[in-house]
Protein backbone atom coordinates (compact mmCIF):
# COMPACT_ATOMS: atom_id res chain seq x y z
CA UNK A 1 0.00 0.00 0.00
CA UNK A 2 1.40 3.22 -0.80
CA UNK A 3 1.88 5.84 1.89
CA UNK A 4 0.04 9.09 2.38
CA UNK A 5 3.40 10.89 2.49
CA UNK A 6 4.70 11.56 -0.89
CA UNK A 7 3.10 14.38 -3.12
CA UNK A 8 2.33 14.06 -6.66
CA UNK A 9 2.88 16.17 -9.31
CA UNK A 10 1.52 15.52 -12.30
CA UNK A 11 3.27 16.64 -15.60
CA UNK A 12 0.57 16.39 -18.21
CA UNK A 13 -0.34 14.65 -20.97
CA UNK A 14 0.46 10.80 -20.52
CA UNK A 15 2.82 8.44 -22.50
CA UNK A 16 0.23 7.49 -24.48
CA UNK A 17 -0.75 10.56 -26.41
CA UNK A 18 0.36 10.54 -29.90
CA UNK A 19 3.62 11.56 -30.49
CA UNK A 20 4.70 14.70 -32.40
CA UNK A 21 7.64 16.87 -32.98
CA UNK A 22 6.47 20.15 -31.41
CA UNK A 23 5.60 18.87 -27.98
CA UNK A 24 8.03 17.39 -24.56
CA UNK A 25 7.07 13.72 -23.66
CA UNK A 26 6.00 13.21 -19.80
CA UNK A 27 5.50 10.56 -18.06
CA UNK A 28 2.80 10.61 -15.67
CA UNK A 29 4.14 12.64 -12.80
CA UNK A 30 7.07 13.32 -10.18
CA UNK A 31 6.60 12.13 -6.35
CA UNK A 32 8.50 14.26 -3.58
CA UNK A 33 10.93 12.45 -1.49
CA UNK A 34 11.49 13.86 1.63
CA UNK A 35 14.89 14.53 2.99
CA UNK A 36 16.29 12.47 5.65
CA UNK A 37 19.08 10.16 6.54
CA UNK A 38 19.23 6.48 5.05
CA UNK A 39 21.91 3.45 5.63
CA UNK A 40 23.20 2.36 2.42
CA UNK A 41 24.64 -0.89 1.69
CA UNK A 42 24.65 -4.45 2.84
CA UNK A 43 26.43 -7.03 4.74
CA UNK A 44 24.92 -9.97 2.81
CA UNK A 45 26.06 -8.71 -0.52
CA UNK A 46 28.87 -8.24 -3.05
CA UNK A 47 32.43 -6.24 -1.37
CA UNK A 48 30.95 -2.72 -3.29
CA UNK A 49 27.64 -2.48 -1.12
CA UNK A 50 30.40 -2.52 1.99
CA UNK A 51 30.56 -1.11 4.73
CA UNK A 52 27.46 0.07 5.66
CA UNK A 53 27.26 3.50 5.99
CA UNK A 54 24.20 6.40 7.42
CA UNK A 55 24.03 8.87 4.51
CA UNK A 56 22.00 12.22 4.73
CA UNK A 57 19.76 13.06 1.60
CA UNK A 58 18.14 16.33 0.55
CA UNK A 59 14.47 16.35 -0.47
CA UNK A 60 14.39 15.85 -4.59
CA UNK A 61 11.87 14.53 -6.93
CA UNK A 62 11.72 11.44 -8.74
CA UNK A 63 9.44 10.14 -11.74
CA UNK A 64 6.94 7.59 -10.69
CA UNK A 65 8.17 5.24 -13.60
CA UNK A 66 11.50 4.93 -15.97
CA UNK A 67 11.60 6.85 -19.25
CA UNK A 68 8.80 4.96 -21.95
CA UNK A 69 10.02 4.36 -25.38
CA UNK A 70 6.94 6.57 -26.31
CA UNK A 71 8.64 9.66 -24.57
CA UNK A 72 11.87 8.76 -25.77
CA UNK A 73 10.88 8.75 -29.31
CA UNK A 74 9.56 12.23 -28.84
CA UNK A 75 13.66 13.53 -28.04
CA UNK A 76 14.58 10.56 -31.10
CA UNK A 77 12.31 12.84 -33.56
CA UNK A 78 13.03 16.42 -32.22
CA UNK A 79 16.78 16.15 -32.22
CA UNK A 80 17.71 13.60 -34.32
CA UNK A 81 19.79 11.84 -31.60
CA UNK A 82 20.82 8.09 -32.68
CA UNK A 83 18.09 5.47 -31.87
CA UNK A 84 18.77 3.05 -28.80
CA UNK A 85 20.16 -0.75 -30.01
CA UNK A 86 17.41 -2.64 -31.15
CA UNK A 87 15.03 -0.09 -31.10
CA UNK A 88 12.95 -2.02 -34.11
CA UNK A 89 12.98 -5.06 -32.14
CA UNK A 90 9.03 -6.17 -31.35
CA UNK A 91 9.76 -7.43 -28.14
CA UNK A 92 11.09 -4.25 -27.01
CA UNK A 93 8.36 -2.24 -28.99
CA UNK A 94 5.07 -2.89 -26.66
CA UNK A 95 3.57 -0.19 -25.47
CA UNK A 96 4.30 1.31 -22.49
CA UNK A 97 7.81 -0.57 -22.50
CA UNK A 98 10.50 1.62 -20.54
CA UNK A 99 12.48 2.45 -23.43
CA UNK A 100 16.02 0.21 -23.49
CA UNK A 101 19.14 0.13 -25.08
CA UNK A 102 20.31 3.72 -23.55
CA UNK A 103 23.77 4.96 -23.05
CA UNK A 104 24.32 6.73 -19.60
CA UNK A 105 25.63 9.76 -22.53
CA UNK A 106 22.15 9.03 -24.19
CA UNK A 107 20.14 9.56 -21.20
CA UNK A 108 21.75 12.59 -19.97
CA UNK A 109 21.60 14.38 -23.46
CA UNK A 110 17.66 13.32 -23.04
CA UNK A 111 17.85 14.83 -19.58
CA UNK A 112 19.57 18.68 -20.90
CA UNK A 113 17.02 18.70 -23.96
CA UNK A 114 14.32 18.16 -21.53
CA UNK A 115 15.60 20.66 -19.96
CA UNK A 116 16.11 23.16 -22.63
CA UNK A 117 12.59 22.64 -22.86
CA UNK A 118 11.46 24.26 -19.80
CA UNK A 119 11.52 20.66 -17.30
CA UNK A 120 14.59 20.32 -15.39
CA UNK A 121 15.56 16.59 -15.73
CA UNK A 122 18.53 14.80 -14.46
CA UNK A 123 19.73 11.09 -13.27
CA UNK A 124 19.56 10.26 -9.62
CA UNK A 125 22.77 9.65 -7.76
CA UNK A 126 22.89 6.72 -5.91
CA UNK A 127 21.98 7.89 -3.08
CA UNK A 128 19.06 9.45 -3.96
CA UNK A 129 17.55 6.02 -5.86
CA UNK A 130 18.56 4.34 -2.64
CA UNK A 131 16.72 6.60 -0.53
CA UNK A 132 13.74 6.51 -3.03
CA UNK A 133 13.81 2.84 -3.48
CA UNK A 134 13.47 2.00 0.59
CA UNK A 135 10.60 4.08 0.96
CA UNK A 136 10.11 3.38 4.59
CA UNK A 137 11.29 -0.11 4.34
CA UNK A 138 15.25 0.67 5.98
CA UNK A 139 16.99 -2.80 5.93
CA UNK A 140 14.51 -4.72 3.67
CA UNK A 141 15.53 -6.50 1.14
CA UNK A 142 13.44 -4.95 -1.98
CA UNK A 143 11.25 -1.52 -2.22
CA UNK A 144 8.57 -4.59 -1.26
CA UNK A 145 9.40 -6.08 1.69
CA UNK A 146 11.64 -9.29 2.10
CA UNK A 147 10.28 -11.24 -0.31
CA UNK A 148 9.27 -10.61 -4.29
CA UNK A 149 5.48 -10.12 -4.43
CA UNK A 150 3.52 -11.94 -6.56
CA UNK A 151 3.01 -9.33 -9.35
CA UNK A 152 6.24 -9.29 -10.31
CA UNK A 153 6.35 -11.45 -13.74
CA UNK A 154 7.41 -15.03 -13.38
CA UNK A 155 7.59 -14.76 -9.56
CA UNK A 156 10.76 -12.63 -10.47
CA UNK A 157 12.69 -15.39 -12.50
CA UNK A 158 13.80 -14.90 -15.83
CA UNK A 159 15.29 -13.67 -18.27
CA UNK A 160 11.61 -13.25 -20.14
CA UNK A 161 11.97 -11.99 -23.90
CA UNK A 162 11.43 -8.61 -22.94
CA UNK A 163 10.97 -5.77 -20.21
CA UNK A 164 7.29 -5.59 -18.90
CA UNK A 165 5.44 -2.21 -18.98
CA UNK A 166 6.43 0.22 -16.39
CA UNK A 167 3.37 0.79 -14.62
CA UNK A 168 2.81 -2.71 -13.75
CA UNK A 169 2.18 -3.92 -10.60
CA UNK A 170 2.17 -1.92 -7.15
CA UNK A 171 3.89 0.77 -6.43
CA UNK A 172 6.80 1.27 -3.15
CA UNK A 173 5.78 3.13 -0.30
CA UNK A 174 6.76 6.50 -2.08
CA UNK A 175 4.76 5.73 -5.42
CA UNK A 176 7.37 4.77 -7.66
CA UNK A 177 6.83 1.75 -10.04
CA UNK A 178 9.19 -1.33 -11.12
CA UNK A 179 11.91 0.18 -9.46
CA UNK A 180 15.02 -2.45 -8.67
CA UNK A 181 13.04 -4.64 -11.23
CA UNK A 182 12.65 -5.04 -15.17
CA UNK A 183 15.53 -2.75 -15.96
CA UNK A 184 19.04 -1.33 -14.47
CA UNK A 185 18.92 2.05 -14.28
CA UNK A 186 21.23 4.63 -14.72
CA UNK A 187 22.68 6.77 -11.92
CA UNK A 188 24.59 10.07 -12.02
CA UNK A 189 27.94 8.95 -10.33
CA UNK A 190 30.83 7.01 -11.44
CA UNK A 191 31.22 3.90 -9.74
CA UNK A 192 34.02 2.79 -7.49
CA UNK A 193 34.10 -0.55 -5.03
CA UNK A 194 35.50 0.98 -2.66
CA UNK A 195 33.05 4.33 -2.53
CA UNK A 196 31.42 3.59 0.43
CA UNK A 197 34.61 3.33 2.52
CA UNK A 198 35.20 7.02 1.83
CA UNK A 199 31.68 8.44 1.25
CA UNK A 200 30.43 11.57 2.80
CA UNK A 201 27.55 11.48 4.82
CA UNK A 202 25.87 14.81 3.07
CA UNK A 203 24.47 14.07 0.02
CA UNK A 204 26.81 11.80 -1.69
CA UNK A 205 27.74 12.05 -5.36
CA UNK A 206 30.06 9.69 -5.93
CA UNK A 207 33.86 9.44 -7.38
CA UNK A 208 34.78 12.56 -9.30
CA UNK A 209 36.12 10.60 -11.95
CA UNK A 210 36.10 6.71 -13.13
CA UNK A 211 35.59 4.33 -16.18
CA UNK A 212 32.09 2.76 -15.42
CA UNK A 213 28.67 4.71 -14.42
CA UNK A 214 26.95 3.65 -11.44
CA UNK A 215 23.00 2.25 -12.53
CA UNK A 216 20.85 0.05 -9.98
CA UNK A 217 18.02 -2.40 -10.40
CA UNK A 218 17.53 -5.44 -11.71
CA UNK A 219 16.89 -6.56 -15.34
CA UNK A 220 14.82 -9.25 -17.71
CA UNK A 221 17.63 -10.18 -19.27
CA UNK A 222 19.26 -11.89 -15.60
CA UNK A 223 18.36 -14.88 -14.05
CA UNK A 224 16.67 -12.69 -11.23
CA UNK A 225 15.06 -9.99 -12.94
CA UNK A 226 14.53 -7.91 -9.13
CA UNK A 227 17.42 -6.88 -7.17
CA UNK A 228 18.10 -5.87 -3.94
CA UNK A 229 17.50 -2.70 -3.05
CA UNK A 230 21.46 -1.98 -1.78
CA UNK A 231 22.82 -4.31 -4.73
CA UNK A 232 25.03 -2.02 -7.48
CA UNK A 233 25.92 -2.51 -10.89
CA UNK A 234 27.90 -0.66 -13.52
CA UNK A 235 29.02 -0.05 -17.21
CA UNK A 236 30.83 1.87 -19.28
CA UNK A 237 28.69 5.10 -20.24
CA UNK A 238 28.78 4.58 -23.96
CA UNK A 239 27.02 1.20 -24.05
CA UNK A 240 23.84 0.49 -25.30
CA UNK A 241 22.95 -2.82 -23.68
CA UNK A 242 18.70 -3.45 -23.89
CA UNK A 243 18.29 -3.73 -20.22
CA UNK A 244 19.37 -0.91 -19.44
CA UNK A 245 17.02 2.50 -18.92
CA UNK A 246 17.04 5.48 -16.57
CA UNK A 247 14.37 6.94 -14.53
CA UNK A 248 14.13 11.23 -14.50
CA UNK A 249 14.97 12.88 -11.02
CA UNK A 250 15.41 16.67 -10.20
CA UNK A 251 15.70 18.90 -7.17
CA UNK A 252 12.94 19.55 -4.76
CA UNK A 253 10.10 21.64 -6.98
CA UNK A 254 7.46 22.07 -4.28
CA UNK A 255 7.55 22.15 -0.50
CA UNK A 256 6.61 19.37 1.05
Amino acid sequence: MVVKAFQHHSLGRGASDPVTTDRVPTLGGFVSIPAGWIVMGSTAGQADEQPLHRVWVDAFEIATCAVTREAYNVFLTSTGHPHPRDWGTPALSRPGQPAVGVSWNDAVAYCHWLSTKGQLACLPTEAQWERAARGQRQGCHYPWGDTIPEWVPNGGRGPLDGPWPVMLGEPNDFGLFGIAANIHEWCADWHAADFYKRSPALNPTGPVSGVRRASRGGAWRHATTVSRVAARSKLDPTYRYTDYGFRLARPMLHAL
